[in-house]
């Protein structure tokens, strides 16, 4: 069942993101890493990822991998795989 309406599921997403984001802002400067947030709503996220990347000139993309084989990923789809495809910036994968 549906409990949010559009307008409070696009609000209780950006919240959620900004908490996630925010938490890995804070890691990297306690060590020193410059890091910049960036929150972007995309119908294809890989896309997103590699057109900010690209935009803010990135020389490495990080991204995990939840290491799925077979028919899993193949109905699931992987947005890093889709990245390594279609990305000419490095990418580090950590599964």
């Amino acid at each position: 069942m549906i409990e949010d309406t559009p307008a409070q599921y696009k609000i209780r997403v950006h919240d959620h993101a900004e908490k996630a984001l925010g938490a890995v802002v804070r890691v990297a400067q306690a060590a020193g890493v410059a890091c910049e947030m960036v929150q972007v709503e995309h119908e294809h996220p890989y896309r997103a990822i590699i057109d900010i990347a690209e935009a803010k000139h990135c020389d490495l993309i990080v991204m995990s991998s939840h290491g799925r084989h077979g028919v899993s990923a193949i109905v699931l789809g992987s947005e890093t795989a889709k990245v390594l495809t279609h990305c000419k910036i490095p990418i580090l994968v950590h599964r």
